[in-house]
């Protein structure tokens, strides 16, 4: 019985330690393409690579799971030779990581309780957790469980309703600001909020004849009138000014109009 069982425990270290060099070598090959061929990796290569990480991960825990791997919590490991000097088929047994099996390396890659300074932090979460009352506890129990109930419901919705969903939203986002539209037809309608300042150089309404541009010459109406003036004086008093039409030069070209009937050539 002795013997199978320690067959079988064998057999699960060897199945273990073969599970944990394929899942070296691919963390090897993932990190030296992070490192080298970074330039040429994509995206969907990364996502290969996490994708055959996590597989090889869920590998081992279900092995060490699986209901015929012996615990390994119940076996104890104790080293029988301590040396500082330097164990060439330890160093090579461990990828030189572990050259040397003494009494300072033994605490930390043996060790079967947390660091000290884990030890403190979970003692004093245990004093706090302690303090608390049931029912402030049992409050933050229940939001807790509201959290990560929400959650769970968020994560297991189908892509598609989110999809939708942040659809709808960026449809019914509106595209302008009200404040800002009432504001602009304020001021071209009614002139709110524009300056009343006056560009130098124009007149002011009411005040023809001053300004800059007014004052080199005469104005528009003194030259229709003179112009009519003295056309009417050339003219001499034979040729009456048409009325109800002022300003307005007469004509000299006389027309001379026809009925169509009298200048067809083949009138009969």
């Amino acid at each position: 019985m002795q013997q199978r069982e320690e067959k079988l425990l064998d057999a699960s270290v060897e199945s273990l330690i073969s599970r944990v060099a394929h899942l070296k070598n691919a963390l090897h090959s993932f990190i030296y393409k992070l490192e080298n061929e970074y330039e040429r990796l994509t995206w969907p290569s990364v996502l290969d690579n996490f994708a055959l990480l996590s597989g090889q991960l869920n590998t081992i825990n279900k092995l060490l799971r699986n209901e015929k791997t012996p615990s390994f919590r119940q076996q104890v490991i104790i080293p029988l030779l301590l040396s500082p000097d330097r164990d060439e088929e330890l160093a090579k047994l461990t990828e030189q990581r572990v050259p040397v099996f003494s009494h300072e390396i033994v605490p930390d890659h043996l060790r079967t309780k947390p660091d000290p300074e884990v030890e403190e932090q979970e003692k004093q979460l245990s004093a706090e957790a302690a303090r608390i009352g049931p029912e402030v506890a049992q409050k933050q129990i229940q939001t807790l469980n509201k959290l990560c109930s929400n959650l769970l419901e968020k994560l297991n919705n189908p892509r598609d309703d989110r999809d939708a969903e942040s659809a709808a939203i960026r449809q019914n986002k509106p595209s302008f600001n009200t404040a800002d539209t009432n504001a602009l037809v304020a001021a071209v309608g009614f002139g709110k909020g524009l300056s009343k300042c006056r560009p130098p150089g124009l007149a002011a309404p009411g005040h023809p004849g001053q300004g800059p541009m007014m004052s080199g010459g005469p104005t528009l109406q003194q030259v229709t009138i003179g112009g009519g003036s003295g056309q009417q004086q050339g003219m001499g008093p034979g040729a009456p000014q048409q009325q109800g039409q002022p300003g307005k030069m007469p004509s000299n070209i006389k027309t001379n109009i026809k009925a169509a009937s009298t200048m067809h050539p083949y009138n009969r």
